[in-house]
């Protein structure tokens, strides 16, 4: 504000030398572009503090698309078969051919994602560029604006990556705007060089909540050490987080006893937040809350439930049925749940008005965290009337989205009412936190060290669900109250962990049921190299209830691990420079 005061005090200022005709020299005619600023109001730690303030703003998104939104709830768990697109058929109908696995380069939602993500690295170098120019910022206030810039950049360019593989790369130094595509290695080895210089500069606390630290940094350059199949590093180092590392207000990291308050705006910058990105409320803007969720909230509730619109990311039948257990309180490995005798009981086309019974068979506790079902208490509004809060049931099937739903309690407190929904909540999301780290952790101890040590990780995440029953709440405040399901959920012994084959398919399970709904699913089978057989899979479970949705879909290996470069891209840089990936 203050630097826009500047700016329009200057502009009254020239306009009335003008008007006096006042001579000048040809300089003054070189006006800086509208919204551009002077070298000297950048030069300064709190006009280079500025600049990254808006460089934190792009974690949420910058065009005001939902594909630029942080949690990646179409491109990655809608991709991944944790949900479906929902509403109906003609409700943001570009979705329709993504979801089928059937997207085209020409698909307006992935350009914004790209520019989303571009306009972050840009904003990055801008802070970085003027930290390297500047001579009044002193050196340790330089080390912690770069830091938090190159941390911020090295998240940009992760995501870009594991989103289309070959990207530019443009860091502070390159001015040229032809930029040639690079080799994803190269990319990579910049990411991990940005996040290492954060870890090693970065203090463990920070004055403010939802900037970046040392620990932030570490648990990230691990993620890449993961991702690129570099176990060792990454088990040694996440042990390293897990034993050593603090939140930005100084709470060293642990699970929360309760996995609900992971999903309550009340409850923000909690101890398992290891990055997040903030939202606000009536700041002027509903760009500031969670507005890449306000579709996602159960269809025409009314007064008794959230939102009031509009039906999308339904939960899908998969993945409701993954939540089975067996007689032990083990999830189903072999991946029987959706057999008949295992998945759920539904209300697939019952009426709200008709009589319903909820599945009485064994279930994770997470399901009622997770997934909006007939007949269980949905948070604190009401119970899941079914049908009568789906938009379509024979296009989206029976299930709505429960994690990043605001409670009734919190409307108008924790949401901002200023615009066409009540939906804009303000609940923090979390890019990375400490059950992520703890499984992310697992899969590497599985990789390349000791399937003890993974277990315990494991472990440590069934033991918090298994003490988060969803309770049926007597005006949802009694515990004593008895569940809402019949939990059963138990800790894997030494002997389930008796191989690293066993080992890996635990790990893999227990990422999907702790991270259902939250942005990882797709993107951890493309790296695992399991993509098309599950996907395929889940497709043909799916279609064989949702025909008109899924009938005929497929994932094709060797193309859709990957999302198309956008063309408008590419015809901005050309072919030769940027050449379209594989099956496009």
């Amino acid at each position: 504000m203050k630097t826009l005061s500047k700016f329009k005090k200057m502009t009254v200022a020239a306009m009335a030398f003008l008007m006096m005709g006042v001579s000048c020299s040809d300089e003054f005619l070189e006006v800086l572009p509208t919204g551009s600023l002077a070298d000297a109001q950048v030069s300064t730690k709190d006009g280079i503090e500025g600049l990254l303030i808006g460089t934190y703003a792009a974690l949420n998104g910058v065009f005001g698309n939902r594909f630029e939104g942080p949690n990646h709830w179409i491109t990655g768990s809608i991709m991944g078969g944790e949900a479906n697109k929902g509403t109906d058929a003609g409700d943001y109908s570009s979705i329709n051919p993504i979801q089928r696995y059937e997207v085209d380069p020409t698909s307006g939602d992935l350009n914004a994602l790209w520019r989303g993500r571009f306009e972050g690295v840009s904003r990055a170098n801008s802070v970085l560029a003027a930290v390297a120019a500047s001579e009044e910022v002193s050196a340790g206030d330089a080390t912690l604006l770069a830091g938090q810039a190159r941390m911020l950049r090295g998240h940009f360019y992760f995501d870009l990556t594991k989103h289309f593989g070959n990207v530019p790369y443009i860091d502070e130094t390159i001015l040229a705007a032809d930029v040639p595509l690079v080799p994803s290695s190269d990319v990579w080895a910049q990411i991990e060089a940005d996040f290492q210089f954060a870890y090693d500069n970065l203090p463990a606390t920070m004055g403010d909540a939802g900037r970046v630290n040392r620990w932030a940094a570490a648990a990230y350059l691990a993620k890449a050490y993961l991702y690129q199949g570099k176990f060792g590093p990454a088990k040694d180092l996440f042990a390293t987080v897990i034993s050593n590392g603090v939140t930005v207000n100084g709470l060293s990291y642990q699970l929360l006893d309760d996995y609900a308050q992971i999903f309550n705006a009340e409850n923000d910058n909690h101890a398992e937040s290891v990055m997040d990105v903030e939202s606000a409320n009536n700041s002027g803007s509903t760009q500031n809350s969670n507005w890449f969720d306000d579709l996602n909230y159960p269809y025409n509730t009314g007064p008794d439930g959230p939102g009031n619109c509009c039906g999308f990311f339904q939960p899908s039948f998969s993945l409701a049925n993954t939540f089975r257990t067996d007689a032990g309180g083990l999830p189903l490995l072999d991946e029987s749940y959706n057999d008949a005798g295992n998945a759920l009981a539904h209300d697939y086309n019952i009426e709200s008005s008709d009589a319903f019974t909820p599945d009485t068979g064994n279930l994770d506790p997470r399901i009622d965290h997770s997934v909006g079902r007939r007949d269980i208490p949905y948070l604190d509004w009401i119970a899941h009337p079914g049908k009568a809060w789906i938009r379509s049931q024979v296009y989206a099937g029976p299930y709505s989205p429960k994690k990043f739903i605001y409670y009734k309690s919190q409307e108008n407190t924790f949401t901002d009412g200023s615009s066409w929904t009540r939906g804009y909540s303000t609940m923090n999301y979390n890019i990375i936190r400490f059950a992520d780290v703890l499984l992310m952790a697992a899969e590497a101890e599985v990789e390349a060290g000791s399937l003890t040590t993974a277990m315990g990780y494991v472990n440590q995440v069934r033991a918090r669900a298994a003490n988060s029953d969803y309770w049926v709440k007597t005006e949802f405040g009694n515990p004593a109250a008895p569940n809402a399901a019949n939990y059963v959920i138990s800790e894997y012994t030494a002997g389930d962990f008796g191989s690293q084959a066993a080992a890996r398919t635990i790990v893999r399970m227990e990422r999907k049921l702790e991270l259902s709904g939250e942005g990882h699913r797709f993107f951890d089978l493309v790296r695992w190299g399991i993509a098309a057989d599950m996907l395929n899979t889940y497709l043909q479970h799916e279609a064989t209830i949702l025909v008109t949705k899924f009938g005929g879909a497929s994932f094709t290996a060797g193309k859709n691990e990957l999302y198309p470069i956008p063309q408008s891209q590419v015809d901005i840089q050309g072919s030769d420079l940027l050449p379209q990936n594989n099956g496009y």
